[in-house]
């Protein structure tokens, strides 16, 4: 039987693992952490009985990834009233909802048709286009209209694209929440691509979280992995290359150099050196004793929380990401999920973007940002956990700078990232499986199912030329 030795128990480790396991090859999984999961676990980091999310929290593309779809196991999703809430300075807020007719409900009239008629063929066929998305770098495309009707639109730089669509400030500002997700400035051509998707997303399959939080998803795809005869080994960090017949590594470029880089070719190493990271974030998890005093209450509807005000003052924002009012994105998943924190109390965290590495503190201007639009935010607040990029990138080594993105989301690197070999390394049997790779950023597995294909392909012409 072939044997594979996976570098991190993220959720593309733990797919290309279980993709792995899934052709009778011999998996052991080596997590660094007391606890597997990466980027997707949860920790009592304020008080007692209050549940973090320590990276990601809400999955748009979790519920929409291929690979979680095909998956024979229950993954506790839960649903919000409304994906995301983005609230304005006049006491109202304009969600998105799932019903684009409730969406568009919101907008002001000269915009309705408009939206409907940008989002409408996204969301329908959303479940392709995701598949296209989520799909191999090189592959003929399934549903080419499709794909041409999202390309278009998602070259362009959000802003442009956000008031050449639209003449209103409510969905303006509602669509640059959404393209804030990219990292990048949104005057930056290809910002608004993320920002299609994650809309179209909301209104095909929603924004779930899950129940207990994101460390019941990693404890979900361990338990599989283990039915599969894998195995995981926590507390246990991989400075040199392991003895395996292929090894995946769920770690960016500064990992992979400081594993293997005596190993790999100076023009290889050259190109990793190269990769660039993205904005890092700086980050809150409050312990709250009520819910958050929204002036604006539908934004108890939803989980997420969009805190930036005007498209015009996002951009501001995100143009260089040092903007004294920055736009700040919140959770709110007790609201939804009682699990979270004890009877009657809440959790929260909320973060904005600031420049890699970057050791401002922004703990005011974040507080200051949601107390704008929650007017008494403070007198709730029980208790913080505080995390810079420093601290972010201690606690998960692939956080370079605090990016969470596992590199800039740029033109040159959307698609081949690290380097234009993808997942292969030039050392035969090392493979990338992390967020460094395409489809990049987000949690869906598919990275590490991509990864996990190609060193299967690998095995089988390895056992074709030994026979």
């Amino acid at each position: 039987m072939p044997t594979a030795s996976l570098i991190g128990s993220g959720p593309n480790g733990l797919s290309a693992a279980i993709t792995l396991a899934s052709s009778s090859v011999d998996v052991a999984v080596s997590e660094r952490n007391a606890q597997i999961g990466g980027g997707c676990s949860t920790a009592e980091t304020t008080l007692p009985g209050f549940r973090h999310d320590l990276g990601s929290s809400v999955y748009p593309m979790g519920v929409a990834s291929p690979f979680f779809r095909a998956l024979p196991i229950e993954i506790p999703w839960i649903e919000p009233d409304a994906p995301c809430a983005h609230p304005l300075d006049d006491g109202t807020a304009v969600l998105l909802e799932h019903s684009i007719d409730d969406t568009i409900a919101n907008l002001d009239p000269s915009d309705r048709r408009k939206y409907r008629s940008l989002f409408e063929p996204l969301a329908d066929r959303f479940v392709e286009l995701a598949a296209e998305l989520l799909g191999p770098v090189q592959h003929v495309p399934r549903h080419p209209i499709l794909l041409a009707r999202f390309g278009l639109p998602a070259l362009l730089p959000a802003a442009s694209l956000a008031r050449s669509r639209f003449s209103g400030a409510r969905a303006r500002a509602l669509f640059a929440g959404m393209a804030a997700h990219s990292v990048m400035p949104l005057e930056d051509a290809t910002s608004a691509a993320v920002g299609l998707v994650l809309m179209a997303a909301g209104h095909a399959s929603g924004w779930p979280i899950v129940r207990g939080g994101a460390q019941t998803l990693a404890e979900a795809l361990a338990r599989h992995l283990e039915s599969l005869g894998g195995r995981i080994e926590t507390g246990r960090e991989i400075t040199q290359m392991p003895e395996a017949d292929v090894v995946l590594a769920d770690v960016t470029p500064r990992q992979l150099l400081r594993i293997a880089g005596a190993a790999l070719p100076p023009g290889y190493r050259r190109k990793l050196e190269r990769f660039r990271y993205g904005a890092g974030a700086f980050k809150i998890d409050y312990a709250l004793s009520s819910p958050i005093p929204w002036a604006a209450s539908e934004c108890m509807r939803a989980a997420t929380v969009h805190l930036g005000g005007t498209l015009e003052e996002i951009v501001a924002s995100e143009r260089h990401f040092t903007s004294a009012t920055p736009f700040v994105l919140l959770v709110q998943p007790s609201l939804f999920d009682p699990t979270r924190a004890p009877a009657g109390q809440h959790t929260a965290w909320a973060y904005c973007h600031v420049p890699n590495g970057s050791s401002v503190d922004c703990l005011e201007a974040i507080e200051r940002q949601i107390e704008r639009f929650a007017p008494g935010f403070r007198d709730c607040i029980l208790a913080r956990s505080i995390s810079p990029p420093a601290e972010l990138e201690r606690w998960n080594p692939n956080l370079v700078g605090g990016d969470i993105s596992g590199g800039a989301m740029t033109p040159g690197q959307l698609l081949f990232r690290p380097t234009a070999s993808l997942y292969r390394t030039p050392l035969p049997g090392l493979f990338l499986c992390g967020a460094s790779t395409p489809p990049g950023g987000g949690v869906h597995g598919m990275a590490g199912f991509h990864a996990a294909q190609a060193a299967l392909r690998y095995l089988t012409r390895q056992k074709t030329a030994s026979a």
